[in-house]
């Protein structure tokens, strides 16, 4: 289901007592958007919480109205979950949300509930750089593509044939996926898996995008990985049957100091672990196809690398 709560805020901007609206906003939607803060920005209730709401009240949304008054964002994400509900068979409810962020990630995804949720921070898809919302300036275009990113993460957390960690980890902690938690407790194996089904999950669903359009990164980082990939691969494979947040943070988040990536001599590029993930993934998303993929365990994928390999060199 496509919930749009676009509408809402700009009703909040345009209150006499922005704050407040923001309040009531809030309360009305609070399930998805405490979730939203506590796994992707900071505690809304804490002093920095409450600045982060009066700085992006006071900022600047020109360029989000005029990509409302330009783009059907509704229609374009309602066709990029029916293709995804498709092409990955999607087998319990998930919603996807269109909203406006706190400054935090353009999209993510989150289970609350039991229910697998995506969500798309629209004031990233406007074309325009904005140092007030922190906005990206992606093109709008791309917005299916993280459409279907997301909801790969829902399948395989949520989906009853899910042989995933994630899923049993969400599970145990009551049908809540906590970023901080799990970064803590699954294996790095199981983390860059995560995330590289995602990126063949959104090339499957929205295809004909540049290649590093599907990892978020810039076309230079993603050339430079490609040349750099035997020595991640060789220096991450202690790491991979280990867990800590530290290494969630070191291979898959952005942001982190050229310190916190050093490893085997060099500083790894940020968010690797996206293309080192998809790697992994590879040999067993071309056997079996993305859906079935998307809920196989991590030894699996060992298996299937460890197959193609041997064809390769036979």
């Amino acid at each position: 289901m496509l919930i749009n709560l676009l509408p809402d805020f700009l009703t909040v901007l345009d209150a006499a007592d922005p704050a407040a609206a923001y309040q009531r906003y809030r309360d009305a939607h609070r399930p998805i958007l405490d979730a939203y803060w506590h796994n992707y920005v900071l505690d809304p209730d804490s002093p920095q919480g409450q600045d982060v709401v009066r700085s992006a009240l006071s900022a600047d949304r020109s360029d989000l109205v005029a990509l409302l008054a330009s783009t059907d964002l509704v229609r374009i994400a309602e066709e990029a979950v029916a293709r995804a509900h498709e092409t990955l068979r999607i087998d319990q409810p998930t919603d996807c949300y269109l909203m406006v962020g706190m400054g935090g990630a353009n999209a993510g995804e989150l289970v609350v509930g039991g229910r697998g949720i995506a969500f798309i921070c629209a004031e990233h898809f406007t074309g325009r750089v904005n140092p007030e919302t922190y906005g990206m300036g992606l093109s709008p275009d791309l917005i299916p593509l993280w459409v279907a990113h997301e909801l790969a993460h829902a399948v395989r957390y949520t989906s009853p044939s899910s042989a995933s960690e994630l899923r049993r980890l969400v599970a145990e902690a009551g049908g809540y996926y906590d970023y901080w938690q799990t970064g803590s407790r699954a294996t790095l194996r199981e983390l860059l898996l995560n995330e590289g089904l995602a990126v063949h999950a959104a090339q499957t669903v929205a295809p004909g995008f540049d290649p590093a359009d599907y990892f978020g990164y810039p076309r230079r980082q993603y050339h430079r990985l490609r040349e750099i990939e035997s020595f991640v691969r060789r220096v991450s494979e202690p790491d991979l049957d280990q867990s800590g947040l530290g290494l969630r943070l070191r291979y898959l988040s952005g942001g982190m100091s050229p310190s916190s990536r050093l490893i085997g001599g060099r500083v790894i590029p940020e968010r690797s672990g996206y293309y080192l993930g998809y790697r992994m993934a590879e040999a067993l998303v071309a056997e079996r196809g993305i859906a079935a993929s998307l809920r196989a365990g991590v030894e699996e994928f060992q298996i299937a690398e460890e197959a193609a390999r041997g064809i390769q060199t036979a």
